[in-house]
Parts: structure tokens; sequence; C-alpha cells
């Protein structure tokens, strides 16, 4: 079944839980994949409709990692942009978020876990409504908030582009902010003027150097 639109998802969609990862839309997330379930599950997915839904971790998960430890009911759904499969069967991609959903049910049935997600409504905004948020934004990286670097570069090109702010804030929280109950906070949340306030907020107070491990990648790190 081909994948058109966010708002119509597949019956089921394989679950890739991970603890300290959480890709939002529009951003990019390089993966690699080694475990025997994921495996399957990566070909699996290539054969139907490309689509993985990145689930985080809820704590605890240590002790049953093998099983099927809980996850945080909020996932994003992301597409298979780019893949490769390597001589000892295991995968490097780039997984692209695409929507927002929330776990209804999962499936066991299969070595990996897939689950029936709805996809999470999205409030109304126009763009004039986020215009100072924008602004706001934008003014951070021209102050020197945010340390050079070839990511703030190509993060800095969006702002005098025609993406939505709504989605260029979620491409800065996914790049700039470290704490993943914020990432997992501003996934779940459908209202988008309150995302961009919240989103906002927590990019002005963020430490004014991009961490490490944002400076190695453009949109994700590798798992």
């Amino acid at each position: 079944m081909p994948f058109d639109s966010p708002n119509k998802l597949p019956e089921f969609i394989p679950l890739f839980p991970l603890p300290n990862v959480v890709l939002l839309p529009r951003a990019i997330l390089p993966l690699h994949i080694f475990e025997q379930r994921y495996r399957v599950m990566m070909a699996d997915a290539l054969l139907g409709d490309g689509l993985i839904a990145m689930a985080l971790l809820k704590p605890g998960w240590e002790k049953i990692y093998h099983k099927q430890p809980a996850i945080a009911q909020a996932v994003c759904v992301g597409k298979i942009m780019q893949h490769e499969l390597l001589s000892d069967g295991c995968y490097h991609l780039l997984l692209q978020g695409v929507a927002r959903a929330n776990v209804v049910s999962i499936n066991d049935d299969l070595p990996y876990r897939r689950g029936e997600l709805q996809v999470i409504a999205q409030t109304d905004a126009m763009e004039i409504d986020l215009a100072d948020h924008r602004r706001r934004l934008k003014k951070l990286f021209e102050d020197g908030r945010f340390s050079a670097s070839d990511l703030t570069t190509h993060l800095m090109r969006l702002f005098d582009s025609p993406v939505p702010t709504a989605d260029l804030v979620d491409v800065l929280v996914f790049s700039l902010i470290v704490e993943v109950n914020v990432k997992q906070e501003l996934l779940a949340d459908g209202d988008i003027i309150r995302r961009v306030e919240r989103a906002t907020e927590w990019l002005s107070k963020a430490h004014p150097d991009i961490p490490k491990s944002a400076q190695k990648r453009p949109f994700g790190g590798m798992n």
C-alpha cells in the first residue's frame, strides 16, 4: 500500500522503540539497524509502504529490553528516505518524520511490534499568528545564541524559506534541544500555537553552544 498522506495511515505500522531518541515531523534521523528482529522489520517496511514509527521507551526498559518494554503513547511516523543493506545483513537508513500519532493498540504476532496508530489532530494556525515567534527565533541565531557550524548555517537558511513555522520549529527542537522529555512533550502536543510558544521559550533558554551530538549530524544521530 503506497503512502501518500500523513493523515491516512496504514492499519499497522512497525514500531521501533529506542530509549533516548524522539523523532519529529520533517526532521531526518540516521539509523543503524543491527538487531535481527529489526532487520526483519526493515525488510518488511521496504516491501511495504516504507513507514516506521519511532517510539520512546519508558523508564525501566533496561531489564526487559529484549522483550516488550513499555513505550510512550505518542510516536512519530517516519518515511524511509534512503537505505543501504550492508554485507552483514544490517542496515543504514535515513528516516524522515512525517506525522505525529498516538498508539491505539499493539500487534505482537511478528518478531517486532506493530502499532495501530491514530494521527494526532493539529489545530489550525495561520502563519501570521506565528510570525513573532519566527522572528524571535531567527534573532537568536543572528545574535549568536547558537555557535556557528554547518548545522546552524543550514538551520538559519530555513528562516527565509517557505517552510511553515510549525515545521521549522520541529526541526529546530529536534536538532538543538537535548532533553528527551521536552521533545516527547512537543511531539505529543497537537496545538500548533502552544507548541511553537513552548518551543520558542525552551530554545531561548537553551545552552548557547550546540551539543556535540548535534554538531555531528544534519538532523539526527546514529543509533
